[in-house]
């Protein structure tokens, strides 16, 4: 299938790694000019250099409006406009281990929503108008399952409210012929995770292998999905082909057993 994508102009934050950088490469591959944006200059300068040498990149830290703003500038001056934006920085959840309402400082609270949830909210603020203004776009926000459990009240609450600004968006700019999904993928696998996993295996006295073997029965097929098939369904997501997607959220885990979400 041809998804119609070769010639468009994407900006990806949070690109510099993870399902970020994964992003950048899958819509490379279809063709599309890609834009990274990301905290650390270095990281983001070796992300480039992996894509190719037409790569354009831009320094944000999406806490702050103005710096959102410039970087957004920077981009469309550089590519001539952006047609898709996937919203991707934000610190992974559980980075400082499970928080719970009563401990939760107003800190570690407002430091994850201002960075990911408001953080979203810039940047999609930043990018509409342009593309209301030339009838299309794709916004596609990249939340995570925390949304739909307990267990890590912060995580929970920054990707409730991506889901909840993604429907907001899409009722506002559909009409305009913006499309706005948001994707919450499960636990993926990216360079991150054997840091991670070995975090866990200490935390709970388990091997290694018994923390994988955990994770991986929480999928329906039995394995964490990488962040490379988390971004073949964004890529999808980014195409004219994904009309009929605006505002519901999609879900990129492999599936979790047993609940049935309709």
């Amino acid at each position: 299938m041809d998804l119609q994508l070769n010639g468009k102009r994407a900006l990806i934050t949070g690109g510099s790694r993870g399902i970020g950088f994964q992003v950048a490469r899958s819509l490379r591959s279809e063709g599309v000019r890609v834009a990274l944006a990301a905290r650390d200059p270095e990281r983001l300068a070796a992300a480039a250099a992996r894509l190719g040498d037409d790569v354009v990149t831009a320094e944000v830290d999406t806490g702050d409006d103005e710096r959102v703003r410039s970087a957004v500038d920077r981009v469309r001056s550089l590519l001539g406009g952006i047609d898709i934006l996937v919203n991707c920085a934000a610190e992974p959840n559980g980075s400082a281990g499970r928080i719970i309402p009563s401990r939760t400082t107003d800190e570690q609270f407002w430091a994850a929503v201002n960075v990911k949830t408001v953080g979203y909210l810039r940047t999609a603020r930043a990018v509409a108008p342009g593309m209301v203004a030339q009838g299309w776009g794709r916004i596609i926000n990249v939340s995570g399952l925390a949304a739909r459990s307990a267990g890590d009240f912060v995580a929970t609450t920054r990707n409730v409210g991506v889901a909840a600004l993604s429907k907001n968006l899409a009722d506002e700019l559909g009409p305009h012929g913006v499309n706005v999904t948001v994707v919450h993928p499960g636990m993926t696998e990216t360079e991150r995770t054997p840091g991670t996993v070995a975090r866990m295996a200490a935390e709970t006295g388990q091997t290694v292998e018994q923390v994988r073997a955990r994770l991986a029965a929480g999928s329906s097929i039995g394995r964490t999905v990488t962040a490379e098939e988390v971004a073949w369904v964004i890529t999808f997501l980014a195409s004219p082909r994904a009309v009929a997607m605006n505002g519901d959220p999609v879900v990129a885990g492999g599936g979790a057993p047993g609940p049935i979400h309709y």
